[in-house]
């Protein structure tokens, strides 16, 4: 069973990760490299699933369609290096980004909504 300090840990890393981002790509891989364990890549994982998810919902439904289909490939991407913790770096920049994507779509999106 997963422990909720686990859940709340990989939701943090998740946050600090996308704080990152916005800074350099160079503090994300920073940030990335320290994690050794694919428990602690994974529930980071979790996390950002969780944040493109709550982003995804409120985007227009054309824009909402297009971002669950880039989540299903993320996921394959993840399944395709479940073991390999650089592999799963690679995924969580990749996931981060697209969070990156879909706040930048739903800004647009409100000012074109006005």
């Amino acid at each position: 069973m997963t422990a909720p300090d686990d859940l709340t840990a990989g939701r943090d890393r998740a946050d600090d990760l996308l704080r990152r981002l916005e800074e350099s790509q160079d503090s994300a891989t920073a940030l990335l490299a320290e994690l050794t364990e694919v428990r602690d890549l994974a529930f980071l994982g979790a996390g950002l699933t969780a944040v493109a998810r709550a982003e995804g919902r409120r985007l227009p439904p054309a824009q909402r369609a297009q971002a669950a289909t880039r989540q299903v490939h993320l996921g394959v991407l993840r399944d395709r290096n479940r073991t390999d913790p650089e592999g799963l770096r690679v995924w969580l920049l990749r996931a981060a980004e697209e969070v990156q994507l879909l706040r930048r779509l739903r800004a647009a999106a409100d000012r074109l909504a006005g």
